[in-house]
C-alpha cells in the first residue's frame, strides 16, 4: 500500500492512504491519525489500512479525493531517528580518490553511518531554503526505509522483518561546510540542513520483484534544472543491504518504531549512469582533469528525484524542489 501525510496545520499532519496510480487518496483518520501511530501498532493497524487501500484502488471509497503532492508533508514529518548510511561504497571511494586519500579496507565490510536531524523534515515540493550559496548546496538522491520496533542485537534476518515502508530521499548537503565539521571528529551538524522525502511511503510488497535481498533494484532518476543527470540503479553496487544497515544500527541498542534508515547517495561504478549528487560529478572531474568544474546549486535551481516501475509509472511520486534564499534576519542588539 501507499501512505502519505497531508498538511493540516499540525506538526505531524494527517495520515492518508493513496491509490496505486497516485491519482486519488482518502484520509485514514478513523484508523490512525498519523503514520507514527500506525507504526506504533503496525500488526493491528496495517491490515485495516490495507483494506482501505484495496477499496480505494477499486474506486469503492466515497470520500476519496484527488491526490496532490503539493499538499504532502514528509511521510514522517518528524521522526524518532534518522540514521543515514553509506551503502554505495563506490561513492565513498570516488570522494577519497579525488583528494588522493586512501580508503580503509574496513569500509567494504562495515557500514559508515551517521545520525542526522530528524525533528524538522520537509515535504516533497517544499522549497530548500538556505541563506547562502557560498555553503556549496548539493542534492543527494537516496532510498530510505522506515521500521517498526527492532530489538537490540537483531541480525540481518530479524532486521529484514521489521522494514515496513520505503521512501525516496533528498538528503541536502552543504559541501563547503563539511570539511571543517569532519575535521572536528564529531560528524555533521551545520552541513546537513533539513532532509526531504517522497510524497508517499510504500510497503515492500508494492515493489514486486524489484525488492529483493533487501535492496530496491530500480533506477533512481535525478533531474537538475530540467536536465537528466543520472539514473543509477539503486540495487546495483549497494554493498550493504537495508537489513545489514539496520542490524548495524541495532547492534548495541533498541531501534524504535518510526526510525528512518537511509542508503546514502545512490551510485553505480558505471559512470555512464550519471550521478545523484553534484559532489560525485565534481570528484570524477577532479580525477580526470585535476579540477572540479561543475558548480553547486544556485538560488532558483530545481531538483527532481523520482523512481518508475516497469510500466514507466512513478512509484513514490517525485521529490520536486527549488532552492530559495532565506529572508534576511534582523538581528537585535543592545543599545546604549
Amino acid at each position: 500500500m501507499k501512505l502519505a501525510t497531508l498538511k493540516d496545520g499540525t506538526r505531524d499532519g494527517q495520515l492518508a492512504v493513496v491509490s496505486r496510480d497516485l491519482k486519488s487518496a482518502v484520509l485514514a483518520d478513523a484508523i490512525a491519525p498519523t503514520l507514527q501511530r500506525a507504526l506504533d501498532d503496525w500488526a493491528f493497524i496495517a491490515p485495516q489500512l490495507e483494506e482501505l487501500y484495496a477499496a480505494l484502488n477499486l474506486d469503492r471509497v466515497e470520500r476519496s479525493f484527488a491526490f496532490d503532492p503539493k499538499r504532502c508533508m514528509a511521510p514522517l514529518p518528524r521522526a524518532y531517528q534518522w540514521a543515514d548510511g553509506s551503502a554505495y561504497v563506490n561513492h565513498v571511494e570516488l570522494v577519497r580518490k579525488a583528494r588522493n586519500a586512501e580508503m580503509p579496507e574496513s569500509f567494504w565490510h562495515e557500514p559508515l553511518m551517521y545520525q542526522g536531524g530528524s525533528d524538522d523534515f520537509i515535504g516533497p515540493t517544499d522549497d530548500i531554503v538556505l541563506e547562502s550559496t557560498d555553503w556549496g548546496i548539493d542534492f543527494e538522491g537516496e532510498v530510505a526505509v522506515i521500521t517498526d520496533d527492532v530489538a537490540m542485537g537483531a541480525d540481518t534476518d530479524e532486521a529484514a522483518g521489521h522494514i515496513r515502508l520505503l521512501m525516496l530521499v533528498n538528503d541536502v548537503s552543504l559541501r563547503n561546510l563539511i570539511p571543517a565539521e569532519l575535521a572536528k571528529g564529531f560528524g555533521f551538524v551545520q552541513s546537513k540542513p533539513a532532509t526531504s522525502f517522497s510524497p508517499v511511503a510504500v510497503t515492500p510488497d508494492e515493489l514486486g520483484a524489484a525488492w529483493k535481498e533487501g535492496k530496491l533494484h530500480l533506477p533512481l532518476r535525478t533531474t537538475w534544472n530540467a536536465v537528466s543527470v543520472g539514473q543509477p540503479n539503486a540495487g546495483v553496487d549497494m554493498v550493504f543491504s537495508f537489513p545489514q544497515l539496520l542490524a548495524h544500527l541495532a547492534k548495541t541498542r533498541n531501534v524504535r518504531s518510526g526510525s528512518i534508515i537511509g542508503s546514502g547517495t545512490v551510485s553505480n561504478k558505471d559512470a555512464s549512469k550519471g550521478y545523484t549528487c553534484i559532489a560525485e560529478k565534481r570528484c570524477l572531474e577532479m580525477i580526470a582533469d585535476g579540477v572540479a568544474k561543475t558548480p553547486f546549486m544556485q538560488f532558483g535551481d530545481t531538483i527532481k528525484i523520482d523512481m518508475l516501475d516497469a510500466a514507466g509509472k512513478s512509484i513514490f511520486g517525485a521529490i520536486h524542489q527549488q532552492v530559495t534564499q532565506a529572508p534576511a534576519r534582523i538581528k537585535k542588539g543592545r543599545h546604549a
